[in-house]
């Protein structure tokens, strides 16, 4: 546990240091490469869906396999370098202070009225097309992103790697990237992203519902208002295509009394989806420091809920 623990509070101090090969990118590649090899073999609707099944089991395969060998090697060279290496891989894993790091270039640009630089930088950390958004469309993917990532890079690898290790938590980072990669519904990935995205929203289900029930928890400490981050979380969880996403984001929206979702542009093809949330207020830049600022109490509350967990289960 103790390595949890050292890895969750690296990554609040430092995030990823961008000298360092990310083992995302690495996996990343692996996708890349493996895809282009198997679509030579399997065209068509039905073969697509064969070897898009492929590609997730050979994927996530390989970064367990991988990562649990590595961590095998270095045990046998010294127990304490097997322990720094799994401390290394779990503080890799998660995205506390990349998070917070990369939405806070979108509203620092925000602020300063720069709308050209906050486009670039929205569009590093979200798959819609972002050169034609205004402000408050700018100010809202962040928002969505920050809130949607609150489970995906952190509550949802806590829970993986409280499962099973730096292995299994390096596994759900594979599928979550298989599913940012391959997983959209158009002409291309239609068939051949499916395995993939139903996998990832079969590790998600637990993790997101996790996720909103710590947000409600983590806005009654910061006196924001808790009672109506249930009513909306209760109400609009399911007002998103993923099966979800919706729980975090709504969560988000209740306890900030904002309303996010709606229309995006993704490969120039417009996706209209349902609010989330009540517009009590309007919208405001600093609701992305809000945001973030939830993103840290929640992912207090999700460790310290975890680590408990873990110890009455050990005790038991």
């Amino acid at each position: 546990m103790l390595r949890i623990v050292i890895g969750y509070g690296m990554d609040l101090l430092f995030g990823d240091p961008y000298w360092l090969p990310h083992p995302i990118r690495f996996i990343g590649n692996a996708i890349k490469y493996v895809e282009n090899i198997l679509r030579k073999f399997f065209k068509g609707d039905k073969q697509e869906r064969t070897g898009g099944m492929i590609l997730t089991v050979v994927i996530v395969a390989l970064t367990y396999g991988i990562t649990y060998l590595l961590l095998h090697m270095a045990g046998m060279i010294h127990p304490y370098l097997k322990i720094g290496l799994e401390t290394f891989l779990i503080f890799q894993i998660l995205a506390t202070k990349s998070l917070d790091r990369e939405s806070r270039k979108v509203y620092t640009q925000l602020k300063e009225g720069n709308i050209l630089e906050a486009r670039k930088y929205l569009s590093y950390i979200v798959g819609r097309d972002t050169k034609d958004l205004d402000a408050n469309e700018i100010t809202r993917g962040t928002i969505e992103t920050v809130a949607e990532n609150i489970s995906d890079g952190i509550i949802a690898p806590l829970v993986y790697i409280y499962i099973g290790g730096a292995p299994l938590g390096m596994a759900y980072k594979a599928i979550n990237t298989l599913d940012s990669m391959v997983g959209y519904k158009n002409e291309k990935y239609l068939n051949f992203g499916r395995a993939s995205a139903r996998l990832d929203d079969f590790v998600n289900y637990i993790p997101a519902r996790l996720t909103a029930f710590f947000i409600v928890a983590a806005a009654a400490f910061l006196g924001y208002n808790w009672k109506d981050g249930v009513k909306i979380t209760k109400r609009d969880c399911r007002n998103h295509k993923s099966p979800n996403s919706g729980y975090p984001e709504s969560a988000v929206a209740g306890v900030l009394g904002i309303q996010i979702g709606g229309t995006n542009t993704y490969f120039g093809e417009k996706v209209h989806k349902p609010t989330i949330g009540d517009p009590t207020r309007p919208l405001e830049k600093d609701d992305i420091k809000r945001t973030i600022g939830i993103m840290y109490a929640a992912s207090a509350a999700g460790m310290f809920c975890l680590m408990m967990i873990k110890y009455l289960v050990a005790v038991v």
